[in-house]
């Protein structure tokens, strides 16, 4: 077969993406719940394995699968969702057909692989309904409520209490009441909204998302006795969160990813840099000694 006009190095390339995807396919296929979901997975897996099998014919050699790739994209199925996982590989399915397209003249089976690529994304599409995408919103009340509320309380309580314990009970419990809050508000929202959230669902979705954030964002006073190092690992931890969730929100829903990422950590770090202004007068003026 004529091969010496593509390096064989871009042939085993191909190869590798298309096994990879076969065992990445095969074990999302497993994570799915719905059984119609599930089997659409399996046969793109199957096909991916067609796929590489074609190749393998043009290369002579036998590849295996990425085994650190293949354990992250299941990790990321596992922790975040399918609909997360599927939106990566609905992106490597369109990279795909782009990288093959160049090579249609030397290989008459890749109209037929490009073709396959392309419904394997339209499917990939057409299967994005999971329960926590639907309730993203809900997510996304809670956590920027968290972040906004927290990292300015426990910032001005920083500097107005000077005491790490003091600040994390103080901050465990505003925490609490607030997410509480939260969830009682965007219960009594959904309920008053046309939507096909359940409310209380969204309201278990946002007070989840809020103590999450509370917990990651307190434990820096738990772990730390200075109350500066404290303070920094707890903005940390809020820069850290924002990135996160901008992530997955750049991959899911396809959003700017910089643009909502500095805007979300610029709120957040602006208010946490008020509040300790605010818990500095309140110490001075006051002269309060805890």
């Amino acid at each position: 077969m004529e091969t010496e006009q593509v390096p064989i190095d871009q042939i085993l390339k191909f190869q590798q993406d298309e096994i990879d995807g076969h065992v990445i396919y095969k074990g999302l296929a497993k994570i799915v719940r719905d059984p119609a979901d599930s089997k659409i997975i399996s046969h793109l897996s199957a096909d991916e394995l067609g796929h590489y099998l074609t190749w393998r014919r043009y290369s002579g050699k036998d590849v295996k699968a990425n085994k650190f790739k293949v354990f992250a994209y299941l990790l990321l199925g596992r922790l975040f969702g399918y609909t997360f996982v599927i939106k990566m590989l609905e992106k490597d399915e369109d990279k795909a057909s782009e990288n093959y397209a160049p090579y249609k003249a030397r290989f008459p089976e890749l109209e037929a692989i490009i073709h396959d690529e392309d419904v394997h994304e339209e499917q990939l599409i057409a299967m994005i309904d999971e329960e926590s995408l639907k309730y993203s919103g809900s997510v996304v009340l809670g956590l920027n409520d968290a972040l906004v509320e927290l990292t300015g309380t426990l910032a001005g309580l920083t500097l107005a209490f000077q005491n790490t314990r003091l600040i994390a009970l103080s901050g465990l419990i505003t925490g609490i009441a607030a997410a509480l809050s939260m969830a009682a508000s965007e219960f009594l929202s959904t309920s008053s909204e046309e939507t096909d959230k359940h409310p209380v669902k969204a309201a278990v979705y946002t007070g989840i998302a809020y103590i999450i954030t509370v917990a990651a964002l307190i434990l820096p006073y738990l772990l730390f006795t200075n109350y500066y190092a404290a303070l920094a690992a707890m903005l940390l931890s809020g820069v850290l969160i924002i990135a996160l969730f901008n992530y997955y929100s750049s991959v899911v829903r396809e959003e700017p990813f910089l643009r909502n990422f500095g805007r979300m950590a610029a709120i957040s770090l602006g208010v946490a840099a008020l509040s300790f202004g605010i818990g500095y007068l309140v110490r001075s003026v006051f002269g309060i000694e805890v």
